[in-house]
Formats: C-alpha cells, structure tokens, sequence
C-alpha cells in the first residue's frame, strides 16, 4: 500500500468553503483518493486567480471525479485536471453529460479570449504573457473523460468505494452524491448534497436523498435568506410585471442570465406570456451560444422535464431570436429600446452581457433585471449594491438604468428548505459539515439546524483547505495548513475592487472640480503621498 495514503478517511475542503464557488473535495482512503467536483472559482480577481495556480494536489494521484452537475462552478476545472496528468474517469449523469459538451469547450474559448485581450495589454506594459487556464480543443479533449451512470443504482467507483447518484432537483442532470467508503474501522457513508433545487421549480422534480448517513455534506448558498414563497404562475406574474414596467420605462430589458436552466425557464415562462397575450409581441435576443446549445441539450431531454408534458416546441416562439455570431451581437447595439436581452454571464463578469451593459447601462429608461445570485466582487454584486459608476472592458460607464431583481428564479433552496432538507436525511450519525456559501450564510444555517435539535457539535463549517479525518466513533479531527488565500478574501471586496472603485473615485473627483489648476493640485498631492507610502 503506498506509504502516502491514510488509513482512515479524510476530507480536504478545496474549494465553495467560505464562497459559493470552485466546489471541489478531495476524499482520501485506505485505496487511494478521488474528488467530488472539481469546478472553477469566480467572483473578485483574487478568487479567480486560484484558477490559475498548480492544484494542490497531484493530479496523478487521483482515481476517479464524480460530479454533481454541469455548472462551471462545479465542473469547470476538469479540463485543467486532464490537461495537468488525470487520467481516470468522471462520472456523473446523461443530463450531466450532454451539457458538458458544450458548457467545458465554451469554458475554454471564454479563457482563450480572456488571456488574448490580457495579453495585449500585457505586451504595451512590458509584462509577462500569460496561458489560458486551459484551451477549447484541451476541453474538448476532456469529454472523453466523462463515464454516464443513471440515478438510484449503485456502482463501484473502484475497490472499496460505492457510488450511488440521486436527483437534486438543481439543473438537468443534477445529482446529490452517496458514498460508501470502507475504512480500517468500517464502512463509513458520505451523502454530499451538491447544489440543492427548490421546492417549487420549473422543469425538476422534488430534490430525494437516503436517510441515516453517517456524514453529511451540505450546500448553503441561501442558508441566511428565505425567498418570498411563489407559486409558478406567481413568479411568471412578478417577471410580466417587471418586464412591463421595463419596456414602459421606454428602454431596453438586459436579463442576465446563467446559460443552462435560468435561460430556459425564462424562454418558457417568457413564451407563456406571449402565447396567453399578458405581453406585447416584444422582440425577445438570446445572445449567448452557449444558452443556445443548452436549449438544444433541454429540448432533447424534454420527455424528462417536469410539468411540460405535452407541450412541444416550449422554448420557441416567433418573437424569440437566438443570436450566435459575434457581429449580430453587435447589432444589438443599434436597439435603443423595445426588445428583452438575455445574455451571459449570469454575474456581468464575462460574455457578452458586457457589452450590452456598456451601451445600456448609462440609459435612465434602461432596466437591468438579475434573477440569479451573484457572487460578492462580481459586477452583478456591484450593480445590486447600487454603485453609481462601473468598470467595463477598462472603461468608466455611468450607471444610471434601473436595476431590479427577482429572487424566485434562484435553483437553489433556501435558508427553510435546506433546514428542511438537513432534517430529512436524519439521523446523521457523525457530523454536518456546511459548504457552498460564505460564513455569514453558514453561521446562520448553523443555527438553525441547531435550532432544529441538530447537536451543535456536530456541525463543521469548514474553512479552504482545511482537512477532516472522519471516523465511525471518537472526535472528528480537523487540520490545516495555510490556506491559498485568507478566508475574508472570499466574500469581501479585494484590492482590485478596491482599486477600479478607487480609479472611478479619483475620476470623479477631478471632473467635478472648477478648473484645470485644482486638478493638477489634486494630482500632485495623491503623486507626493503616494511617493511618501513608497519611502514609508
């Protein structure tokens, strides 16, 4: 046996600890290790520059991935663990499967024309040039990875390791992930919830799981915010009422939108309105060619969607018009007002969302309307906290367009579901640990499933990088070395927020004063303390 591995079974927290991104949780056992998830971090610069790093651990070492569902924050590092010596399959389910196809290469086109602009910029500075994180062709490649398994049938990952897959009720293909681990001491079961749906959802089922595990692993993005309880025709309402509101304001409606799933339940809510007449015969652009072929992936499984039984053809409509080619995206532009937007990113951090922000978001009859959660740093976060001026593609942009949102397009559960969720899958004999959301939303998920009879000391909330050895009697032991970066630069804004919200300051401040000599003074004051911080 090599000397290196454990004989017990331990946990290594290596990403959504303290964030909601870059799921990824590294199981170490008597045979060897594997991960659950291995997905991109997103959020502030300091966040994502974890992308970019060496993974802390050998790449070779490990035997297999099972993974929760498609989202890029879940699986979108799969290819760089390919590309970095991985060698074993990635289970995960036939949903799963067929949206990778096109979420991972789009992934890497987006790193591709990412490091391409960066690069230039870099070239003019006299700095370094740098590599994507990997390619569309190196994503491509890692498809071949990916091994289907179907819900609620036990496999055998490799010796000594039982996997069992069970719906979410998160996206298409989302699975909650039971394990089997056997151990010195015995066989000890794992359920890791991945991200969990909620009740009241378009296109999924109630999220199920098993009962009387032994250690829990739960997601708590929402575990300090209960959503106003919406019936579908409910929300469909609120969203008419929005985009009324929208269009009278005499702009533009920019939706942005996360590409799988949130896309299409507004393409099919949206296509409702316009079929039952309670919206004008408005202009509906998709623009994203990823959201394009995840409709295509959603219109293939929909003899498997959830109470659209019967009707054919629900993501299409006269009005819609799927926009592929960059230059018709630009054309866009030339639409002042009178036409709903979707476009990606579902954060404002990438894609062509930034592009119509730029040529609407200084419009005070343009309206901007979020219907996902958005990371703390993103500019989606920034829009939300009412900023008055933002950074895009390096250029100040006034903000000056309504910004709205709508809560109940969330596909996670809330802070009642996910207490209600916990205590259905008791008793959990060990320990609860709680992932996937920053630590105000975990300390108050903790106590409410204290609150619950949970016993408070067998809740973990765990930090990155942190480790876990798990055991079937005795304390829960828990290590860790320094972690990549400090746990308060996951949810707070970092020094390149600081710094773009520092630059739109400094320009404000020299257009509003009276004269060319007050800003030449005001320069050279920031020049001087700026020179003595320097000699400090």
């Amino acid at each position: 046996m090599n000397k290196q591995l454990t004989k017990n079974v331990e946990v290594k927290f290596l990403g959504a600890a303290g964030t909601v991104t870059g799921s990824c949780y590294m199981v170490s056992h008597p045979g060897g290790k594997f991960l659950v998830d291995c997905g991109l971090f997103q959020g502030s610069k300091t966040l994502r520059s974890l992308n970019y790093a060496p993974f802390p651990f050998d790449p070779n070492s490990i035997e297999f991935v099972v993974l929760t569902h498609a989202h890029v924050d879940h699986s979108g590092l799969i290819p760089k663990l390919v590309k970095a010596g991985f060698r074993g399959p990635v289970y995960t389910t036939q949903g799963s499967r067929d949206l990778l196809t096109y979420m991972l290469p789009d992934s890497g086109y987006i790193h591709e024309t990412e490091v391409k602009r960066l690069n230039r910029r870099n070239v003019r500075r006299g700095d370094p040039i740098v590599e994507p994180i990997y390619t569309k062709n190196q994503a491509e490649a890692s498809l071949d990875s990916v091994v289907v398994r179907p819900y609620d049938e036990w496999f055998e990952a490799t010796q000594g390791v039982q996997l069992r897959l069970w719906n979410a009720g998160h996206i298409l293909g989302s699975a909650s992930v039971e394990i089997t681990v056997e151990a010195d001491e015995g066989q000890l079961r794992l359920l890791f919830s991945g991200d969990i749906g909620p009740q009241e959802k378009s296109f999924q089922e109630v999220p199920e799981s098993p009962t009387g595990i032994d250690y829990l692993f739960v997601e708590s993005t929402y575990g300090d915010r209960d959503r106003e309880d919406l019936t579908l025709q409910e929300r469909r309402d609120l969203l008419k009422r929005e985009i009324m509101d929208g269009l009278n304001a005499g702009g533009n409606v920019l939706i942005p939108a996360f590409a799988v799933e949130r896309t299409q339940e507004l393409l099919y809510d949206i296509g409702l309105l316009l079929k039952d007449k309670d919206l004008p015969p408005v202009s509906v652009y998709l623009d994203s060619p990823l959201a394009i072929r995840a409709t295509e992936v959603f219109e293939e499984h929909e003899g498997d969607l959830n109470d659209i039984e019967g009707r054919g053809g629900v993501f299409r409509n006269p009005h819609f018009h799927f926009v592929n080619r960059a230059e018709d995206s630009k054309a866009l532009d030339r639409i002042t007002s009178g036409a709903i937007i979707i476009a990606a990113s579902g954060m404002c951090d990438a894609g062509r969302i930034r592009y119509h922000l730029r040529s609407n978001l200084w419009r005070p009859q343009a309206t901007v309307l979020f219907v996902g959660y958005q990371v703390p740093g993103s500019m989606g976060a920034m829009l939300l906290a009412n900023k008055e001026t933002v950074r895009i593609h390096g250029q100040e942009v006034a903000v000056r367009a309504r910004i709205r949102r709508i809560d109940s397009y969330s596909a996670h559960a809330d802070q009642n579901e996910l207490v209600e969720w916990a205590c259905a899958r008791m008793p959990v004999k060990r320990g609860i640990f709680l992932t996937h959301g920053d630590d105000p939303a975990r300390a108050t998920l903790r106590d409410h499933l204290t609150a619950h009879g949970c016993e408070p000391g067998h809740i973990f909330i765990p930090r990155l990088d942190e480790t876990y050895v798990l055991s079937l009697s005795g304390k829960v032991h828990h290590s860790l070395v320094k972690a990549r970066i400090d746990q308060e630069e996951m949810y707070e804004r970092d020094w390149h927020n600081e710094y773009a919200s520092f630059l739109v300051h400094l320009s404000d401040t020299l257009r509003t004063q009276d004269s060319d000599h007050a800003r030449h003074k005001t320069l050279n004051k920031l020049r001087d303390e700026l020179q003595r911080l320097g000699n400090a």
